[in-house]
């Protein structure tokens, strides 16, 4: 029987052996789990901080939106209210315009200038020229 021990000895020593060889392989392949554990972590933990940087900016984006929208409606308002005053000012403009035309027409044969203009060109001196220009162009 003492073959029987010797071989029932050897057979555990070899199982013993494969063990041993496992735990190292398995306490390596921990090994490499707890690294890459603790750098999916940081990854984690810098994706957190982009995360709550980002929020940050975007709220700091709809403030700026808001208060650009806010701007923009009010010089809308503003230009509004030039743009019919502008209006008032060109018709008016407009009048006095067609008033100083008919003046001066009804003056020109006072002076004893018998040329007809003919209509839509501007009269023969150049101050005149001049300011139906100017009111022409204010339309």
């Amino acid at each position: 029987m003492p073959t029987m021990e010797w071989t029932l000895e050897i057979v555990l020593t070899v199982l013993l052996a494969a063990t041993l060889v496992q735990a190292i392989r398995l306490e390596r392949a921990l090994g490499v789990l707890k690294r890459d554990r603790a750098s999916l972590e940081a990854l984690v933990a810098g994706f957190n901080v982009s995360t709550n940087q980002a929020e940050s900016g975007i709220q700091k984006l709809r403030a700026a939106a808001d208060g650009t929208g806010r701007h923009i409606e009010e010089q809308l308002t503003k230009s509004g209210s030039m743009k019919d005053d502008l209006i008032y000012l060109t018709e008016r403009g407009d009048r006095l315009a067609d008033r100083l035309e008919r003046l001066v027409r009804a003056a020109r044969p006072l002076t004893g200038d018998r040329t007809e203009t003919p209509v839509g060109t501007a009269p023969g001196t150049p101050a005149e020229r001049e300011l139906l220009h100017t009111l022409r162009m204010a339309r």
